[in-house]
């Protein structure tokens, strides 16, 4: 802070710039207090599965964000068959980086091809930590991988990816800092 000097008076600080933005905890508050019309919709966009997103907004107030990702894991782990599909119904596909070849369009698509015919689902990965230069060899490498799994392994590892991309919304949209880019189902 710079003092403001007036002529014949003492410096007087400046006052520090106020910010009307609140801090996470007050987001986390807000979510506690929240009716359940206004968190469900919430939870809904960050989980994909009715059920999932009840249970989470059942079981408020949280006393911190590890509590609510850690319900929001504990809640995953018990989804059934419909409710993972019903999550992964929700998932989209984004567009690959502008300066993509088109080999990697279609090698990508072909992929993603071979894995929806073979689980019957749209293949989904959390980049949570995977620089954006590595993004597109890192999903290809998974795809491919996860194609060598059979109809019980894959879902396992799709249901732990789902949970990881919903821990991420979560804490997206509550404001907490950390996330080290926005999740997504496949580049």
């Amino acid at each position: 802070m710079t003092p403001t000097h007036l002529p014949g008076r003492v410096a007087i600080p400046a006052l520090p710039e106020q910010s009307r933005t609140p801090p996470p905890p007050a987001s986390l508050e807000r979510f506690n207090s929240a009716s359940p019309g206004d968190v469900v919709p919430l939870l809904l966009s960050c989980l994909g599965s009715l059920r999932w997103a009840h249970r989470v907004a059942d079981h408020r107030p949280y006393p911190t964000m590890d509590a609510l990702l850690a319900a929001s894991d504990e809640a995953a782990y018990d989804l059934n068959q419909q409710d993972l599909a019903e999550a992964l119904a929700e998932e989209f596909l984004p567009s690959l980086p502008e300066d993509a070849y088109e080999a990697a369009h279609m090698a990508l698509g072909a992929a993603h091809a071979a894995y929806e015919a073979k689980f019957g689902h749209m293949f989904v990965i959390c980049l949570d930590g995977v620089p954006p230069n590595e993004v597109l060899d890192y999903v290809l490498e998974a795809i491919r991988s996860r194609l060598a799994n059979d109809r019980d392994d894959e879902r396992v590892v799709t249901a732990e990816e789902v949970r990881r991309l919903a821990r991420q919304r979560l804490a997206a949209q509550l404001g907490t800092p950390g996330t080290a880019r926005p999740a997504t189902s496949h580049p």
